[in-house]
Order: C-alpha cells, then sequence, then structure tokens
C-alpha cells in the first residue's frame, strides 16, 4: 500500500471524505515528516500545536466541501497569519507576529486545508533565490547541492520532498514559476484579479499574485478553486470561470495551437542543451497527441525589463521597515530599495503603463494560440 505522501492530495482528500483518515491522522503523518526530513530548507515555523487543534476542530466533510477539506499544507512566509510569525524573510521582522490573516490564508482555511507551518522565503520575495538570513537555504531535494528557487523556495523545496502535498506560493517575477522548475512541480500563476491581494494591497504595479505549487496539475487546479475569488474592496478581479478548475482538468482540449520559443527574453545567453532538447521532446510528445506547435517570435521586447525592473525596485522600497532597523536589511534590499526611492511618481506612473502596454502586445500576439 502506499505511503499517505505518496498520494496526490486529491486522492488524501477523499480519505477524509470517505473517513479512511482523519485530518488530525494526515497532519501528525507530515509534521513526523517536516520534524525529521527537512534538509531542504523547507520551512521557517512550524506550528505543530495550532495545526493539531484546526484538524480536530474540523468535523466531517460535507458535500459541498472543497476536495482538499483536511488535507495538510502551508504557507508563504510572506502571507499574513494571525498570531502566528510573519517574518516576510527578514530579520527586521524576526518578532513581527500579525494580528488578521490576509485573503489567502483565510481561503485555505475556510476551505478547510491544514497549515503545517510558514515557508521559507527570500527577504521581502525580492530575489529568484531563497537564501535569507533568518533560515537555511532553500534547496531543491532531487539536488541539494542546487537551489530551489525563488521567491517561493520553501513552499516547493516542501512539496518535492513530500512534507506537504501541496503548498500556496505568490509570483510577481517568476516567484513560483523558477521554484516550480527547479524542484520538478507544478507551479501556476494565475491572471491578475483571480486572487484577492487582502488586506494588504502592496502591489500598486499588479505585478504579483498567490498561486498554488503541487506535484499534480489536477492538485494545483483544486487549490486554485480554494484561492479564487473576490473580497470587498479588490481593486480590479478577473471574470468568475463558468466551472471549476479542476472540472477543467477533465474536460477534452481537442486540438490545441500551442505556440513556442526558446529565445531567453532577459538577456543574451546560450541555452543549455539539456534545456534544448527538453523543448524539443515536449514539442513532439505534444504534436504525438495531435496538437499544433508553432515557433513564434519571442512576444517580449527586451526594452520591457529595464521597465519592469524599475517598478520592481519601487515595490522594494514600498516594504516598511522602521528606520532603527535598516541596518539589518540584506545588500540586495538595501541597494534594491535606494534604488526604488530615486525613482520619481512620474517615472514610476510612466514605468507602469509601459509595463502594462507591453503586457497587452504580448498577449495580443499570443491570442491566436491555446
Amino acid at each position: 500500500m502506499a505511503e499517505l505522501h505518496d498520494l496526490t492530495a486529491l486522492e488524501q482528500g477523499a480519505l477524509v471524505r470517505r473517513r479512511e483518515v482523519s485530518p488530525r491522522e494526515l497532519v501528525e503523518h507530515y509534521l513526523r515528516r517536516a520534524d525529521r526530513l527537512d534538509s531542504v530548507g523547507a520551512f521557517v515555523t512550524l506550528t505543530p500545536e495550532l495545526a493539531r487543534a484546526r484538524a480536530d476542530a474540523l468535523g466531517a466533510p460535507g458535500p459541498e466541501r472543497s476536495p482538499l477539506f483536511g488535507v495538510p499544507t502551508a504557507i508563504k512566509d510572506l502571507n499574513l497569519t494571525a498570531g502566528v510569525r510573519t517574518m516576510f524573510g527578514s530579520t527586521a521582522f524576526a518578532d513581527f507576529v500579525p494580528d488578521v490573516s490576509d485573503g489567502v490564508t483565510l481561503s485555505l482555511e475556510g476551505a478547510g486545508l491544514v497549515s503545517v507551518g510558514k515557508t521559507n522565503t527570500p527577504e521581502f520575495g525580492s530575489p529568484c533565490y531563497t537564501e535569507p538570513e533568518v533560515g537555511p537555504p532553500a534547496v531543491t531535494p532531487w539536488d541539494r547541492t542546487r537551489t530551489a528557487g525563488g521567491s517561493s523556495g520553501g513552499a516547493a523545496a516542501a512539496v518535492a520532498a513530500g512534507l506537504v502535498p501541496l503548498a500556496q506560493g505568490s509570483d510577481g517575477g517568476g516567484s513560483i514559476r523558477i521554484p516550480a522548475s527547479c524542484c520538478g512541480l507544478v507551479g501556476l500563476k494565475p491572471t491578475r484579479g483571480r486572487i484577492s491581494g487582502h488586506p494588504m494591497y502592496g502591489d500598486p504595479v499588479g505585478l504579483a499574485t498567490a498561486g498554488p505549487i503541487a506535484r499534480t496539475v489536477r492538485d494545483a487546479a483544486a487549490m486554485l478553486d480554494v484561492l479564487a475569488g473576490r473580497r470587498a474592496g479588490d481593486p480590479s478581479w478577473a471574470p468568475p470561470p463558468s466551472s471549476s478548475f479542476l472540472s477543467s482538468c477533465d474536460r477534452d482540449p481537442g486540438r490545441l495551437r500551442v505556440a513556442r520559443f526558446i529565445e531567453p527574453v532577459i538577456t543574451d545567453t546560450p541555452v543549455d542543451p539539456d534545456c534544448v532538447q527538453a523543448w524539443e521532446d515536449a514539442s513532439l510528445l505534444l504534436e504525438s497527441l495531435g496538437h499544433e506547435v508553432v515557433d513564434v517570435a519571442v512576444p517580449l521586447p527586451r526594452e520591457a525589463v529595464p521597465l519592469f525592473e524599475t517598478c520592481w525596485a519601487v515595490l522594494t522600497a514600498l516594504s516598511v521597515v522602521p528606520p532603527e532597523k535598516e541596518h539589518l536589511l540584506r545588500p540586495l534590499t538595501r541597494w534594491l530599495a535606494d534604488r526604488g526611492r530615486a525613482v520619481s511618481g512620474p517615472e514610476f506612473g510612466l514605468a507602469i503603463g509601459a509595463v502594462r502596454r507591453h503586457a497587452a502586445a504580448a498577449l495580443t500576439a499570443l491570442a491566436p494560440y491555446d
């Protein structure tokens, strides 16, 4: 018989619904694994007593509940969790305990998922690797000499190592997609407005959003169903889907048109031959399934990169750190914040507009493809 951690999140949820396993048993299983096997820098805070209490309080799952009801998960250390330390990956907030939870945390708890702790993230989520002062580096369990990526590196390391079956991440410039790639997982950055930024709304650019990290597409879709939805005060929201994201996984897609390109967007660099081969293999697989694969030009121009960097620097500068604790920040954070503070209001507004125009042009160019 398979171990519990070998099952998908949805399979574990099905066991809970059939009362073949309890949420408490799942929580205990993953707490033991996290305590024994977290040599990958997955967690910065474990919450065993809180997880046990929430699991015990769940009761029986009703038919209207999420198929992930009773399944353990973890929350990124950038997300507010009432009564649980939230450090934002920074020693400047090493003792910060929020008195409110954000919309992502509330959605997960409301659907009956049970968080066993806070996952590792770099300071304020700025870089694409996870090496904060408040925790060990996050590494991929497939090769502990290599990074798990960032900024959701802890979340991806936790899922890949089987310390939780799925986890929430967040992504502004690749912070879900990069760790998912490094750890061999499914990571989805949803469209803007799909998931609420309540109550902080700290990203005026609209780059960042929460999203799922999982081992299977269906698990990721089920988590997206839990996270999706607007809250009062949201500045914008995506149109609600006509059906659940999970049900879409079981729909025949028909023959798809798939666009592909391999030229790097950010810089001039050769692509590793192994990556090229994987790209070709994936293309051949899609064609063998009856889909059309089309080579297209890179949909974003190089001039979009410095505009993104301007926006990213300003977002770092918006991280409010008490003046007496600024000396605790890492050099990269200080450099980005100083760069952001040097950007004028009109410059920032123009950069936001230009980024949105580049995004619109890319969406237009890719619109003919599925």
